[in-house]
């Protein structure tokens, strides 16, 4: 039997506003382990970053599960129409505590980017993710996200399906669910198809991700009428790591070893495993009306700079 929806568990508590302004929130940076401190996002330029988000060795979720997670069991379908392979997730142990993995999943060979459509997900994929997020509410599992698509599938055959639907029940399932949610994003944070599984309590992100609500060949090409314009549009966009701590939507940024996380998925695995069970452990802390009030309240906020 389906899960019932979690949209029915959330209690007017939820939309209880908190005390403070976006200049209170602590940003932390963290350090990579074995002494990797990573070059500083901010010494590269926008379109360089853009490029090592979108490197070919970069880890995907299945890279991290193996290097963040141990006992992970992925879980397949969304019990209406079959199973994307764009979207993986499952249970899984984090330095002992059970919590739901859902992320994104690219693929390096052209077989394996077919298999997983480039990372671009369908509506049953975020109907997948959905089910996931409800079975973890009702274990009283917290949820991580992995966030690398450079967005959901456009295609005709997506939006007959209800592509826009699933994106924007995803949203309100995560702002619903009483367990805590913490999102990373690993590589590109690609518009509506990155928020679908980001609508977190924190929002982590990695030295070299980029987070933006259209490409920088989409902007060009709108703003210039020129593809080729794409370093003036990212550098514009204000969508590197240090950009969004910055602007308040991005919480922790997450050093990257070496020459980034293509050069070594295990200390970026390591490090990433420490920077979100912190998140955890102080979430955790939390009941569920207050985890609810924080986060509705945390969306509130984003893009209110009257304070």
């Amino acid at each position: 039997m389906e899960p019932e929806n979690t949209l029915d568990q959330v209690g007017v508590e939820a939309a209880t506003s908190l005390p403070g302004t976006l200049g209170e929130q602590v940003v932390t940076i963290r350090e990579e382990p074995n002494g990797h401190q990573g070059e500083p996002s901010s010494s590269r330029t926008a379109w360089e970053t853009v490029q090592l988000a979108r490197h070919r060795d970069r880890p995907y979720t299945l890279d991290f599960a193996r290097w963040m997670l141990s006992d992970f069991v992925e879980l397949h379908g969304d019990r209406r129409f079959g199973d994307d392979r764009a979207i993986l997730g499952g249970p899984a142990l984090l330095d002992g505590r059970a919590v739901m993995l859902v992320g994104h999943q690219k693929g390096r060979t052209t077989r394996e980017n077919v298999t997983h459509n480039f990372g671009m997900p369908n509506p049953e994929g975020y109907r997948k993710a959905m089910r996931l997020f409800q079975h973890a509410a009702r274990l009283g599992m917290p949820i991580v996200t992995l966030i690398d698509t450079p967005g959901a599938n456009p295609s005709l055959p997506a939006e007959e399906r209800g592509q826009a639907q699933a994106i924007a029940e995803s949203i309100a399932v995560l702002l619903s669910v009483p367990v805590p949610v913490v999102a990373v994003i690993t590589g590109e944070g690609g518009s509506g198809g990155a928020l679908a599984i980001a609508t977190a309590d924190r929002i982590l992100m990695l030295e070299n991700a980029i987070f933006t609500v259209a490409s920088p060949e989409a902007a060009a090409s709108i703003l210039w009428r020129d593809a080729r314009e794409a370093p003036q549009a990212a550098a514009a966009m204000k969508i590197m790591a240090h950009d969004l701590v910055e602007l308040g939507i991005v919480d922790e940024v997450v050093r990257e070893p070496g020459d980034g996380a293509h050069s070594d998925h295990a200390a970026t695995g390591a490090g990433l495993r420490r920077a979100v069970s912190s998140a955890l452990d102080e979430l955790s802390m939390l009941s569920a009306p207050e985890l609810l009030r924080r986060r509705r309240e945390k969306y509130r906020r984003i893009g209110d700079f009257s304070r």
